[in-house]
């Protein structure tokens, strides 16, 4: 079993690769090690329909549309965990209007990069992206409405710390919608070497 620094380690590198290439190349979080074949439409949900979407930030790397089940409202403050290239963060901008907010939070600096990029070609001024982990997110106590996160929180070594953080970072009596992947039973020993996996 690997640490936790070395966990993370693979998944940075992993992903600051995935955000050099370009949608065509990525297809869903399991083609990181083409373990499906064609994945296409396995996990990755289309957004192409959703107003906001844009296709520069849709790497492919999702496991479902988080946003469309957030009651995400207009003046909300919504965090977006693991924003990648921006693409839930720049659904949720449409939603939440010129009053709200979105912040995305991303531990890759490639993909900071790139969701920073796309949203100064659009010219977003209510979205930002912070590097920062999510077992110690970059945001005051009790301020966000909403937090949205799409097929990440499986990554992420230290499970109770990160729901910790979430519950921080949340106004009261506010949600989190998380979109991810579950096993309903144990993974083989085989398998849990595999980063990938």
């Amino acid at each position: 079993m690997k640490t936790v620094n070395e966990i993370k380690s693979i998944v940075r590198e992993k992903y600051g690769a995935i955000a050099a290439q370009n949608r065509s190349t990525v297809a869903s979080c399991c083609t990181i090690a083409g373990c499906c074949g064609d994945s296409s439409s396995l996990m990755a949900d289309s957004y192409n329909h959703l107003e906001g979407y844009v296709a520069e930030a849709d790497l492919g790397l999702g496991c479902g549309l988080p946003t469309e089940y957030a009651a995400i409202e207009h003046g909300h403050v919504v965090i977006d965990l693991g924003s990648g290239a921006g693409n839930d963060a720049f659904i949720a901008r449409r939603i939440v209007g010129e009053s709200g907010k979105v912040i995305g939070i991303d531990f890759t600096e490639a993909m900071i990069h790139r969701a920073r990029s796309n949203q100064e070609k659009l010219g977003f001024n209510n979205v930002e992206f912070r590097l920062g982990e999510i077992e110690s997110i970059p945001i005051t106590s009790n301020y966000a409405d909403v937090v949205v996160s799409n097929c990440v929180l499986n990554l992420v070594p230290n499970k109770h710390i990160a729901f910790s953080e979430i519950f921080r970072i949340l106004k009261p009596g506010r949600h989190f919608c998380i979109s991810d992947i579950v096993l309903t039973r144990e993974m083989p020993e085989s398998l849990k070497e595999i980063a990938e996996m």
